[in-house]
């Protein structure tokens, strides 16, 4: 019996000229209804979305010929810690020379010590601090602290950490700006828009809440955990994600925001659009709750 003929990737996203090769499909195929080329000679199979992130670094990889590292949004996303703005390419540092960025793909030519480089389902990623060590320096100051928080809450390490990364690559781009990241970021933040919402506060002059904040239910004990909350003056400011509209979730909030009232809270709920078209009134909700009075101001971005 001839053993069976496999191709890396197949029929995810792999080389299209090595399936060939292999007599797994011919050009006629790959050229028809089934598959879509997702980057030079690399194929997979046609689904009813455009290829997401994770699809994007999978093919970036097949690209190189296992001769690149993902990291930027890529690891950060296989690492389990989406952070990247959507239809974000996928990044893979490669060595010195050949493959030149292109549409859907970045590439780098970051130096990486092999300590910083991990694997996820098969495929070579940067360390859950590498990428934030990367992405830390390398975004604006806002998205910056939302990739950091990500990674920090999903891996468990303190932000304090890539300090060692500075002092190892003291000489890398946006180096001298990463103690200003680190000042704001908080592992307990429960996802990217909760970061983005607190930020947006304390960068228009408001004190900084507290994150994750138990609120004990003596009744049932138990905790309520709140978002955002300033406690001596039971506000608390909940960030409400998709996940927020499935009936089962309905049906727990009602409750769980009934004890919070119950208990003399105050609680302001908003969305992705409230936080990205209203600023400006988040911060008017929250300044008039809290009894202050931040004057003509704008959010800052």
């Amino acid at each position: 019996m001839l053993p069976a003929v496999t191709v890396p990737g197949f029929p995810i996203a792999f080389r299209g000229s090595d399936a060939v090769a292999a007599g797994l499909v011919d050009w006629r195929v790959l050229h028809g209804a089934a598959f879509r080329r997702l980057l030079p000679d690399v194929y997979g199979l046609r689904g009813r979305s455009d290829p997401d992130l994770t699809l994007l670094s999978h093919a970036a990889y097949r690209w190189t010929r296992g001769d690149g590292v993902l990291c930027g949004f890529s690891a950060a996303e296989l690492l389990g810690a989406s952070c990247a703005p959507f239809g974000a390419p996928a990044e893979i540092a490669v060595p010195a020379g050949g493959l030149r960025s292109r549409a859907g793909v970045v590439v780098r030519r970051d130096r990486l010590h092999p300590g910083e480089v991990t694997e996820v389902g098969g495929l070579p990623v940067t360390t859950p601090l590498r990428t934030a060590f990367d992405l830390g320096c390398r975004l604006s100051l806002v998205e910056a602290v939302v990739a950091v928080d990500a990674l920090a809450r999903v891996h468990g390490f303190s932000p304090d950490l890539l300090l060692n990364f500075a002092v190892r690559y003291r000489r890398a781009r946006g180096v001298r700006r990463l103690p200003d990241v680190l000042a704001l970021a908080d592992p307990k933040s429960g996802s990217p828009p909760e970061t983005r919402l607190r930020l947006l506060l304390t960068r228009s002059g408001l004190p900084a809440p507290r994150v994750q904040h138990p609120v004990l239910d003596d009744d049932r004990l138990r905790a309520v955990w709140i978002d955002l909350a300033y406690p001596a003056h039971r506000v608390g400011i909940e960030y409400e994600g998709a996940d927020h509209t499935r009936p089962e979730r309905v049906l727990r909030d009602a409750g769980r925001y009934t004890r919070l009232v119950s208990a003399g809270w105050r609680i302001y709920r908003y969305t992705r659009f409230e936080i990205r078209d209203e600023p400006d009134r988040i911060v008017a909700d929250v300044a008039g709750a809290l009894g202050l009075t931040l004057g003509n101001h704008r959010t800052v971005r």
